[in-house]
């Protein structure tokens, strides 16, 4: 189902990066239309719907293109937005940028404009879009990635951050500046690491591998090696990571590392630990190599994050 709520945010900073130009006495900068076809969302019990829709076979040419987050009932609506894909991709070729909104991705993606490149998407969303595309640069962790004209944002608010992004390149950074203090944004959010839950990437057909990430879920204390795993598979190392990191599409001493920094988290959140108690009870010793990882897949050192999200 379309979410064109997404949408909102994304005109209203476009919206007071015009007010900024006309305060500055100048023209409104960006001219506002939005193009597709029966666009409807459900709200709660009720429905509404957008009106004065332009339809896309009209646009015959455009500077950007911002695509809205869909969620999760069918293929994030790819097979449904066929069309619509072969305007987005035509559009590009033309010389049109294009900006999904979190999982927007997923039809940006279809598009096959994003091969090649880094691209983000909401973390929740991460085993879908592995799954759907595993030939393509995910980077879960990044709130923004650019490559020649396409953008993607991470999940939610992040698409404010991809707009402002957008409004600092067209226009500059005090124009920018406005935008986030007017609208109350955090302009510098470049990661949305700390926010990420890891859920495993078990949507696979490999018992096996899933056997050992089930191992390693109930075993986070442990100190537990790539070769220890392998021999429980009665695999040579090699053999062992190749399959691991095609069932899961990432290295098994990456899903070592999110599994115990998320225990991690968990422990930290809950206030009553303090670091390095949380450090030995996810198998760490090494109180420098435990802040470093950590903070690779946080984005945040572990007392920044007791910091900020502690429920004590």
């Amino acid at each position: 189902m379309l979410k064109p709520s997404c949408l909102f945010g994304a005109i209203e900073v476009l919206e007071k990066a015009n007010e900024f130009y006309v305060q500055q006495g100048q023209r409104p900068f960006y001219e506002i239309q939005l193009a597709g076809v029966n666009l409807q969302q459900r709200l709660l019990n009720t429905s509404f719907s957008i009106q004065g829709l332009k339809d896309i076979r009209e646009v015959k040419k455009t500077d950007v293109i911002i695509i809205p987050s869909f969620d999760s009932r069918d293929d994030f609506a790819i097979n449904t937005s066929r069309e619509a894909l072969n305007w987005v991709a035509a559009q590009y070729k033309n010389g049109t940028e294009v900006a999904s909104l979190c999982t927007g991705s997923f039809l940006l993606a279809a598009t096959g404009l994003l091969k090649g490149q880094p691209c983000s998407t909401h973390w929740k969303a991460e085993a879908a879009f592995r799954s759907l595309f595993p030939e393509l640069n995910l980077a879960t962790h990044k709130i923004i990635t650019d490559y020649k004209g396409l953008y993607t944002a991470g999940g939610a608010q992040s698409s404010l951050n991809l707009m402002l992004y957008l409004v600092e390149k067209y226009n500059g950074r005090e124009a920018a500046l406005y935008c986030a203090k007017v609208l109350q944004i955090d302009i510098e959010r470049n990661s949305q690491s700390p926010f990420i839950v890891f859920e495993g990437l078990k949507e696979h057909p490999d018992m096996e591998i899933r056997g050992v990430q089930d191992y390693i879920e109930r075993n986070v204390e442990a100190r537990m090696t790539v070769d220890f795993l392998a021999d429980r598979c009665a695999m040579n190392r090699i053999n062992f990571s190749r399959r691991f990191k095609r069932a899961t599409r990432i290295s098994p001493v990456d899903y070592i590392q999110r599994v115990k920094v998320e225990a991690a988290k968990r422990g930290l959140e809950a206030g009553r630990k303090n670091v390095n108690e949380v450090m030995y009870a996810v198998g760490y010793t090494d109180v420098k190599a435990f802040r470093l990882i950590f903070k690779k897949v946080a984005g945040l050192t572990p007392l920044e994050y007791r910091n900020k999200f502690s429920q004590v």
